[in-house]
C-alpha cells in the first residue's frame, strides 16, 4: 500500500502549468513545510519540506485557492523518477501525488491568516423587520408556537 497523508503550510505559492496538447492538463507543485512531531533537547521547532505535485482539477483548486501560508492537509501517494540534468547528471526525485487536499484552518486562523484577509465590511444597522428574527450570529430566531408548521422535528 502506497498511501501518504500530510498536513502542512505551503512554502510559496504553486507553481502551476499546463501540458501541451490538444488535451491539456494542469500541473501544480507546491511544497509543503510539515513540522516534525519530536524534538531533540535543546533543538528549536524543525520541519520537513515535501515535495508535492497536483493533476486535473486538483491543481486548478490548488491554483485558485492556495496561496502560501495556507495550511492544508492533504493525501496522496508516493512516486520516485529519475532525469538526466544539463551536466549530464542522474538526478533522483520523490514527490508525493496529490489524490485529496483540502483545508486545515480557517482563513482568519494562524498568524499570518494562511496567506488570506478577512473581508473588511461596515455593519449597516439592522432593520426593524430583521431585528425581531436576527441573531448576533447570522442565524434567523425561530418565533415560539410555530412548531407545527416546521416541516421536521
Amino acid at each position: 500500500m502506497n498511501k501518504v497523508i500530510l498536513m502542512g503550510r505551503l512554502t510559496r505559492d504553486p507553481d502551476v502549468r499546463y501540458s501541451a496538447g490538444e488535451n491539456s492538463t494542469a500541473v501544480a507543485r507546491y511544497t509543503l513545510a510539515v513540522d516534525r512531531r519530536f524534538r531533540r533537547d535543546g533543538d528549536s521547532a524543525t520541519a520537513d519540506f515535501i515535495g508535492c505535485v497536483a493533476f486535473g482539477r486538483q491543481a486548478e483548486f490548488a491554483e485558485k485557492y492556495l496561496r502560501q501560508g495556507t495550511k492544508i492537509a492533504i493525501t496522496g501517494r508516493i512516486q520516485t523518477g529519475s532525469y538526466t540534468n544539463r551536466e549530464g547528471q542522474k538526478v533522483y526525485t520523490t514527490d508525493v501525488v496529490v489524490e485529496e487536499q483540502e483545508f486545515a484552518e480557517s482563513k482568519n486562523a494562524g498568524g499570518n491568516n494562511g496567506g488570506y484577509s478577512a473581508p473588511q465590511h461596515s455593519n449597516p444597522a439592522p432593520s426593524a423587520n430583521t431585528s425581531d428574527l436576527g441573531s448576533a450570529d447570522g442565524f434567523m430566531n425561530i418565533p415560539d408556537g410555530i412548531d407545527e408548521e416546521l416541516p421536521f422535528n
